[in-house]
């Protein structure tokens, strides 16, 4: 096991990395500061391993909520199926909300740690690699919103974030390369050691090996724990973490939440922001080329949904948590390795970008 710290003063936290961790009781019960317990799952994560989690609870008092699975379920209707159930059992603020699955599980659930009763104990135990590299750390919880996604929330961090990689044998292939698009991200924006690193070990990690998959999560848990503890907020420097969101969250929320898997509409919005950062000459045609040879190695998609214009990308674009008096950000590249934040581009630019996949 790896034990990474985020470190945030009085409010800093363990990112527990491993095999079988949902077997090692104490990693969970040290972390549960009161006598009672809501565990959210869903619908496919509660029959792998909701029992492993609850056996660990003794006499600690607990209930599960069971939700739909779906980026279409992260709304205001089902997050008050969680507040239905901490009311309906009186928790109270001394209870810890344990959320068990992927990225929409933690950031609801997250979500509603952060405002129940102004704020209740949070654990983390994501399933997905996705989850375990970039969604459960960090504090980042949210509802969807029709109009735009993750327009409703917090930051709010965990107590622990406890990342069993056995969780991941049982992960369909898309939902590995999904998360392989997180991965790769921390690459491109200030790890080109890494980056490099994963050229070579692509097919490892598409294969499941342990060894490159623990490495491939520490050194992303790593790359965030770093920006986060410096900028917890997003002030200035976490933004970076967003390279390919502005384009991607466009497409989940324009294609329908849930036809494009999250990591899939990232893929995508980092090739946009790669040709953008050539067309604005950053990077190089071959630079380009490195970036979308890697995401089709990991098997995820390259260009944008032909049924999404540019004014509809721009439409949906304007609805972003980076827009800043009335201007869209991005995250583009300086270098493979050294992303920047910016909001000086030519509008003709950013429409040939988005009606040309190549630069």
């Amino acid at each position: 096991m790896m034990t990474l710290n985020v470190e945030l003063g009085d409010r800093s936290y363990p990112i527990y990395i491993g095999t079988d961790l949902l077997n090692q009781a104490d990693l969970l019960t040290q972390h549960i500061a009161g006598n009672s317990a809501l565990i959210v799952t869903n619908e496919t994560v509660a029959p792998l391993y909701l029992q492993q989690v609850r056996q660990h609870l003794g006499a600690i008092r607990h209930e599960v909520v069971i939700l739909p699975d779906g980026e279409r379920f992260k709304n205001l209707e089902v997050l008050n199926l969680i507040y239905d159930a901490l009311l309906k059992n009186q928790f109270d603020r001394d209870t810890t909300l344990i959320a068990l699955g992927g990225g929409v599980i933690g950031d609801i659930t997250g979500f509603a740690a952060a405002t129940y009763q102004r704020g209740v104990n949070l654990i983390q135990i994501p399933t997905t690699l996705l989850s375990q590299v970039d969604s459960s750390v960090g504090g980042k919880t949210a509802v969807n919103h029709p109009a735009g996604k993750n327009m409703i929330g917090a930051f709010y961090q965990p107590k622990a974030v406890i990342a069993d990689t056995n969780t991941l044998n049982t992960l369909e292939d898309r939902q590995l390369s999904s998360g392989i698009a997180e991965v790769i991200k921390y690459g491109l924006i200030r790890d080109t050691e890494f980056h490099n690193w994963l050229k070579e070990h692509m097919k490892a990690l598409l294969h499941r090996d342990p060894a490159a998959l623990a490495y491939a999560i520490e050194r992303s848990c790593k790359n965030k724990a770093d920006v986060v503890s410096a900028d917890e907020k997003e002030k200035g420097q976490r933004a970076l973490l967003n390279l390919g969101h502005t384009f991607g969250h466009a497409i989940e929320t324009g294609m329908g939440y849930g036809e494009w898997l999250h990591g899939e509409a990232v893929a995508t919005g980092m090739m946009m922001a790669a040709i953008l950062s050539c067309k604005m000459g950053n990077i190089s045609e071959a630079a380009v080329c490195e970036i979308r040879h890697l995401l089709e190695m990991a098997k995820l998609p390259v260009h944008a949904p032909e049924a999404l214009t540019a004014k509809g990308f721009k439409k949906l674009m304007a609805v972003d948590k980076k827009v800043q008096n009335g201007k869209i950000r991005f995250i583009l590249l300086h270098a493979i390795g050294e992303a920047y934040i910016t909001d000086d581009y030519d509008d003709k630019l950013l429409t040939d970008c988005i009606n040309n996949s190549y630069c």
